[in-house]
């Protein structure tokens, strides 16, 4: 309680729940004597999607060869402290509540938003916890973001990009989003480019930082994997590791995978070698993101013959890899969505990419949240696109009328993380 006390009042530090800027966080990071600085070894992931993904294979990886990692995620799932991860362990309750106390008190009730206030106490409690690397995924394109206030790092990474996040774009193309999220890397570093989707974002990408004077690896030019019956080969220019198949649900997750491995082969300074690879891949939970529900309270309003899949993606992007993922399932079973959004996405988009592959979509609203899209608005949108749709009022309810229209239906879960996080607290 403590704490939602303390989040709700960082909350109303500034009128906007973003406002892209860097001058309010390097203001309150001078005030705490700019931590951010003391911070060494660190790798920023930006990008659209898989950011977490590739965060946490890292950090299992670096584990597993014996390092101690901060990790620093936006947003959380199921509880805020998700987004603090220190020297081996997620933060507690306690020191949370002790930290965001603390820079609350430095901060004097100046204007801030909740994100970068946030992002600048993680900057504080790292700087005190001895850790060899630490990892910070970017928030909000990330040329504006409030992680993008380190002077030196030892890689960027850039994830798979698409468009995202229009209503804080002039024009809403990709090439803004890929100017936002690229052009304002760290120079004289690494930049290590994922698998994207088209080799014409990847042009685009490679033109963007063609200036920087970071050295550049780049997947399908300088690493890449092929899957095996058994796995993946990873394949570099110093050869090939043939590794298993990860702890991670879809076939994508392995374009995320090889670039954090090609990462910690670039970054040789640190001794990692095959067998803490295989050990990773086997650890790495990625809660929200193709998750099969197979226990929990859930499951009491379904049949053991349902299969439950959760997964928070909310752009084209995560759709499209979403739906290849669905075509790779039971092909006699149909498949149920039940479907949330946040106000601000391109519903549409989205939703199109599932035509076809659905026998039928719930809308529903996401609890605990505020700009959601009502159900009601979602269900139209989803009508005109061709796709047989209605709405229910919970995520109980939903269940229920899946179950009863088909005990043997694949039921899947998806469009925000923040349903994600409220789907797993209730189960």
């Amino acid at each position: 309680m403590k704490i939602k006390k303390i989040l709700s009042r960082l909350l109303r530090l500034h009128p906007k729940s973003i406002d892209l800027s860097l001058h309010r966080i390097q203001r309150l990071l001078k005030s705490l004597n700019n931590p951010e600085k003391k911070l060494q070894n660190c790798i920023q992931v930006i990008g659209t999607n898989g950011k977490f993904s590739i965060c946490s294979t890292l950090r299992e990886i670096y584990e597993a060869a014996g390092y101690k990692v901060n990790m620093h995620i936006s947003p959380s799932v199921r509880k805020f402290n998700e987004r603090y991860y220190f020297s081996g362990e997620q933060i507690n309750d306690s020191k949370l509540h002790k930290l965001l106390s603390e820079v609350e008190k430095v901060n004097r009730g100046q204007p801030i938003t909740f994100h970068e206030i946030v992002t600048a106490a993680f900057f504080l409690e790292a700087a005190r916890t001895k850790a060899h690397i630490n990892i910070l995924e970017a928030g909000l394109f990330f040329r504006l973001d409030a992680s993008n206030v380190l002077d030196k790092n030892i890689a960027s990474i850039i994830s798979p990009i698409g468009m995202d996040h229009k209503d804080f774009l002039k024009e809403g193309t990709v090439d803004e989003v890929i100017f936002e999220k690229c052009s304002k890397l760290l120079n004289g570093s690494k930049i290590i480019v994922s698998e994207q989707t088209s080799l014409e974002i990847l042009n685009k990408i490679n033109k963007t930082i063609q200036l920087n004077t970071s050295k550049k690896i780049i997947s399908g030019k300088d690493f890449k994997y092929e899957k095996t019956s058994n796995g993946f080969d990873f394949i570099d220019n110093s050869g090939s590791l043939s590794l298993p198949k990860p702890n991670m649900l879809g076939d994508f997750q392995y374009g995320n995978i090889s670039t954090a491995i090609a990462t910690v082969k670039e970054l040789d300074q640190f001794k990692v070698n095959q067998s803490h690879i295989v050990t990773a891949l086997s650890k790495i939970k990625t809660e929200g993101r193709l998750q099969k529900i197979s226990t929990g309270k859930l499951r009491s309003y379904i049949s053991d013959n349902n299969e439950l899949i959760l997964d928070g993606g909310h752009n084209a992007l995560a759709a499209s890899v979403l739906a290849k993922y669905l075509d790779t399932l039971n092909k006699n079973k149909k498949i149920y969505m039940i479907l949330g959004m946040m106000a601000n996405k391109d519903h549409a988009e989205f939703i199109s990419q599932f035509k076809n592959k659905l026998r039928l979509i719930i809308a529903v609203d996401i609890p605990n949240q505020k700009n959601f899209i009502k159900k009601e608005k979602l269900n139209q949108i989803i009508e005109t696109i061709g796709i047989k749709s209605k709405t229910e009022s919970s995520i109980q309810s939903s269940l229920q009328f899946i179950v009863k229209e088909d005990a043997n239906a694949i039921i899947f879960i998806c469009g925000s993380l923040y349903l994600c996080g409220e789907v797993l607290n209730l189960n």
